[in-house]
Parts: C-alpha cells; structure tokens; sequence
C-alpha cells in the first residue's frame, strides 16, 4: 500500500503554492482566510491509503473566510485558485470546480460548520450537541489548519474538541453500558446456544459498535463514521483504546461454528471488565462489576441534568 497520504499533499501544496499565491494577489483577505484540509474524506482522518485513490483524492486544501466576505471575493479567489499547479509530486490536483464536491476550495466558515452541526458555530445547548451525529462531530474536527490568523474557524474547532458536556457525555456512556451488555453479555450466548448464527453475528457487531463509542466517550474524542471507528480506536495512542481494539478484532475473528460460547465469552467478559476499571478510575461508578447492564444506571445517577437523568438508561 501506498504510503503517500493527502493530508501531507494538501499542506504542500499549500506551503509550496498556495501561501504565495494569497499573499501576492489576495493580500487584502490573507488576513481573515484560515486554511486547511478538515472535513469529508478518509485523508481528513488520515486513513488513506491506495484504495482511497479511486476518488475524491488528490492535493487539495479548504479556504475558509466569513460568509460575506467570501460571496464578495469569490471571482478574485477562483481566479487564483487557477494560478495553482496542475500536479503534485505527480498527482493530480483536484482544486478544479468541477473536482470539489464541496469538501474543499473555497468555503464560507459559518456553511462549513451549519453543514455538519447544524448551527454555525460551537453548539450552545444540549440540545443542539444531542442533534448532532458523533461521526459530523469526528469529520467538523478532524484533519489539520495550516493557518488561521483571524482564529475564527479554529476558535470553534477548539470549542467543539473541548468534547460534549460531561452530563451528555455520562448519559451517553450509561447508554452505551446498557447497549453492550444486552448485546454481548446476554443474547449472544442466548443465539449461539440457539445456533442462530446470523443473530450471534448481529450481537457480536452491535456489542462491538457500543464498546467503540463507549471508548471514544471515556477518551474524549469524537468516534468518526462506522468503517473508520475500529481503525481510528487502534490508532489513538490511548493504552486502552489500543488494547480493547485488538480484543474486538479476536472476538470478530470467532465463527460459531469453530468456537464455544466459552471462547466469546472470555473476550468479552475481559472487554467489559476493563471498561468497568476505567468507569471507576473516572469516578462515574464505586463498582468494578463487569456487568454492564447494572454500571449503566450508576453511571446515570451522576448527571446532574435533570431532563438528561430521567430518559430511560437506553436513551442517549
């Protein structure tokens, strides 16, 4: 696999390129235009690879500029977009109208965020954050800002790594509790004692789907769209994450017709119990039971949010 990566071609092709090119010919706007590759996109994340280059790949950066200033400057801006080469390092780049798709190019700061949260700016109330897919929340965050000097796009980038209000948080992380156990801990081993082996692949997915948010939520971090988020947990750097990462893949790696309830079992229940250690150590729990279903009302007991502590445990 190639171990070329857009994000690195993006920031090329902006240091080598595109800074002169503003500086020069736009030097009225340079000051208010953050820069960057954030958004859509496995390069984003920085998880492409050679199959990535079938599409929507390629050197490309986002310009970002307040909605006004950008719908009064935006022949001016094309116009030097046009200045830009037609490769880097011998691939194509894609800054093109017609190559953009609306991930990059030039991009009013207050559109680009309204795109994935809904509102133009860091979202103010529960509400607003409980509106939000997670995965828009990993996409508005991730990738790199080469240059921001009026700090307006990153000041509500920051905002929102700041994470979700901690009473969402342990609302979410109750329901996760619940969600997992049902799934892993109780009718798994009902369906592989059934020999419904669809419905123990079903468990084992939605156990494995619960326990990576669980994780993204304990650590903080936003979990990106569904075929990224075992990547990205085994990527974190977090012991944890890492760790649970690699326990997922061996329990993905079981078939029922080669292995016992025992054998999902001791995965599993070594999954749960390390998630129960860190539920303690984060003090929304006194208990290290691993049975999740009960950790989930006790993690909910501590939301001080009332509208947020009386929704059913599943809710999130």
């Amino acid at each position: 696999m190639s171990t070329v990566h857009g994000l690195d071609l993006a920031r090329k092709l902006y240091e080598n390129f595109g800074r002169e090119c503003i500086a020069s010919e736009l030097p009225d706007l340079e000051p208010h235009i953050a820069v960057g590759l954030v958004g859509e996109g496995s390069d984003c994340f920085g998880f492409d690879d050679e199959i990535s280059q079938d599409h929507d790949w390629g050197p490309a950066f986002c310009l970002w500029l307040p909605q006004e200033m950008l719908a009064a400057n935006i022949e001016r801006i094309e116009d030097v977009l046009g200045m830009l080469p037609e490769t880097v390092d011998g691939f194509r780049v894609r800054m093109h109208p017609d190559d953009r798709i609306g991930r990059v190019g030039p991009l009013s700061i207050e559109g680009f965020y309204q795109r994935f949260l809904n509102v133009p700016r860091c979202p103010q109330t529960i509400g607003e954050w409980r509106a939000i897919p997670e995965h828009y929340l990993a996409v508005a965050t991730n990738g790199e800002v080469f240059c921001d000097p009026a700090g307006i796009f990153t000041g509500i980038r920051n905002e929102l790594l700041q994470f979700y209000p901690e009473d969402l948080r342990l609302k979410k992380i109750a329901a996760r509790c619940v969600a997992a156990s049902q799934a892993g801990q109780y009718n798994l081993p009902r369906m592989l004692a059934r020999h419904a082996y669809t419905s123990v692949n079903i468990c084992c997915v939605r156990f494995t789907e619960a326990i990576i948010s669980m994780i993204f939520l304990l650590s903080k971090r936003f979990m990106p769209f569904y075929k990224w988020a075992h990547v990205a947990l085994g990527r974190s750097g977090i012991p944890l994450a890492e760790g649970i990462a690699a326990s997922l893949e061996q329990l993905n790696s079981l078939t029922p017709l080669e292995h016992t309830a025992s054998d999902y079992a001791a995965v599993i229940e070594d999954i749960c119990q390390r998630v129960a250690d860190e539920l303690v150590a984060q003090g929304m729990t006194n208990s290290r039971d691993p049975w999740l279903y009960e950790q989930g009302p006790a993690v909910q007991s501590r939301i001080q949010h009332e509208g947020l502590r009386r929704l059913p445990v599943q809710f999130d």
